[in-house]
């Protein structure tokens, strides 16, 4: 990957986050970014929507949201949703925006930094282990809940 930097979600790359392809199987994991576009504007100061891109082109979205007095802690700061474009996974995206978030998250005054994820054959469970979330529980549902020191 080339030139990673992350930028607001805007009108101007909302059609291009849109428009990122999965790999078979995994669009039962994610829903739509335009979702969480709206949510945005419901929620500006607890919700961080941000795109990835290489140069000029979107690669990636990534959604965080903060809310240090949220009775759950694993939705004090969190990711609540990642995309990364099928050509793109496997090369660094993801991780650059975690990454990101988390130095976001670190910024707000937070320590760790909390996914959930539905389990699966083509689920992000592997994907989230392998940049050092540690499970630490399960939801009511059956989703499992990771954590990140940061």
């Amino acid at each position: 990957m080339g030139d990673l930097r992350v930028e607001e979600l805007s009108a101007k790359t909302i059609v291009a986050a849109n428009g990122l392809t999965l790999r078979p199987g995994q669009e039962q994991f994610i829903t739509p970014v335009s979702y969480a576009e709206a949510d945005a504007y419901l929620n500006p100061t607890t919700t961080w929507a941000r795109v990835v891109l290489d140069g000029d082109d979107v690669v990636g979205f990534i959604r965080g949201n903060f809310d240090a007095e949220h009775p759950r802690p694993e939705f004090r700061a969190c990711v609540w949703r990642i995309n990364v474009d099928a050509t793109k996974q496997g090369r660094g995206v993801g991780r650059f925006a975690v990454h990101a978030l988390a130095t976001e998250a670190r910024t707000r005054g937070f320590d760790t930094l909390t996914v959930i994820w539905e389990t699966g054959e083509e689920g992000p469970g592997e994907f989230f282990r392998r940049i050092g979330f540690v499970e630490t529980g399960e939801t009511e549902f059956g989703e499992k809940i990771g954590s990140l020191a940061i």
